[in-house]
């Protein structure tokens, strides 16, 4: 299966190549660059692997939460090349992607949503794949949702930024931290192999990026005093 994957909810701009399990990855931090990175990126992953668009099996993107921005521009730029390929695509959410990257068995990841909220989300590891145990959503750090029981690893920027209370919210449940971890187009290529092969790839035109929150910034009455 060979798969190409974008990502770009944060300021890490990804892509990823997966080729039956070996995968090429080019990255860079973009600032606001993620339309300008994009597509080169997939130019030079596809050339030294000597394929084209029409080789691949699929293609995928980090569908959020995250950058709205960012999230429309991996959505528009996969849904572009899939339609010129007849491609199907899978939005595979960025929150899991940190679980997947963490390696272990029950992941708490938290994302900066800056407007001092974080995205956030919990999954377990079941044999080959996640379960839900706390689905996307949007708070303030010391409303974050409870967990059940120990042994979880934070993950995410979320964990850097507002560590202090999220340290305080999960006291004695967290095993590790990797609090500078961001979602990577590696790790969406992973998963989005699992949901290829499932038969979860949708046409170009219903991939839709996931929002959770609904404002991009505080209104003068909400900000707090300087």
């Amino acid at each position: 299966m060979k798969i190409l994957s974008l990502e770009a909810s944060t300021e890490l701009c990804s892509a990823a190549l997966w080729c039956d399990g070996a995968v090429d990855v080019r990255e860079a931090h973009a600032g606001q660059r993620h339309s300008e990175l994009l597509l080169p990126m997939t130019d030079a992953l596809l050339t030294a692997r000597n394929l084209r668009l029409q080789d691949l099996d699929g293609i995928a993107f980090g569908a959020g939460p995250g950058s709205f921005t960012g999230l429309r521009i991996a959505c528009g730029i996969a849904q572009g090349l899939a339609f010129g390929a007849d491609l199907p695509v899978l939005g595979v959410g960025t929150l899991l992607a940190l679980a997947e990257a963490a390696g272990a068995a029950r992941a708490v990841c938290c994302l900066d949503a800056r407007m001092g909220q974080i995205y956030h989300a919990a999954y377990e590891r079941h044999g080959d794949d996640w379960r839900v145990a706390c689905p996307p959503g949007l708070y303030a750090p010391e409303h974050a949702p409870l967990l059940e029981d120990g042994g979880w690893t934070g993950c995410g920027n979320g964990f850097d930024i507002y560590r202090a209370a999220l340290m305080e919210r999960y006291r004695g449940q967290l095993t590790a931290i990797s609090d500078r971890r961001l979602p990577h187009a590696r790790d969406i290529a992973a998963l989005a192999a699992r949901g290829f092969a499932r038969g979860e790839g949708v046409p170009a035109e219903q991939a839709v990026p996931l929002y959770v929150r609904d404002k991009v910034a505080l209104r003068i009455d909400e900000r707090p005093p300087r």
